[in-house]
């Protein structure tokens, strides 16, 4: 499997359809409070994403925007379900992370929900430490911010 990394904006085709798949999946895990989490995931204004290719097949992503001026929100992370497992997400990860070094920042913050649990795992197993909720997560029962240093 040839891998190769891009870095785009959130208007490129492979990532818009790439989210569409993510939403899919989140609209099951999510449950009723899908909507309220969806308001926040809008793509039309992502200067920093990254779409991952197998051959010329697009099977992950991953974008960021700022969060403050050394801080950098991670969004919309998301890997193919038939290519799960196989390290796509952390070379997603690793991608946003250099480039927000490289833009100035030295902090990631992202949320993601409870119930989704591989996700919870990966961000642990990349040293994301969990951090008290913020912004519109606050009073999210469901939310599990996390935090690192890069």
């Amino acid at each position: 499997m040839n891998l190769k990394i891009i870095r785009t904006n959130s208007a490129n085709k492979d990532f818009i359809n790439l989210v569409k798949k993510l939403d899919a999946y989140l609209k099951i895990t999510d449950g009723d409070e899908h909507d309220f989490y969806n308001q926040f995931n809008t793509i039309t204004v992502l200067k920093n994403v990254v779409v991952i290719y197998a051959d010329k097949t697009p099977i992950g992503c991953g974008a960021m925007k700022h969060f403050d001026d050394k801080t950098v929100e991670i969004k919309r992370m998301f890997v193919d379900q038939s290519y799960r497992n196989l390290g796509i997400a952390k070379l997603a990860l690793q991608e946003l992370e250099n480039w927000a070094k490289e833009i100035g920042c030295d902090t990631c913050v992202l949320e993601t929900g409870k119930r989704q649990i591989e996700a919870v795992h990966f961000y642990h197993k990349c040293n994301y430490k969990i951090i008290p909720n913020y912004g519109q997560y606050i009073a999210m029962e469901n939310s599990i911010c996390f935090k690192k240093n890069i």
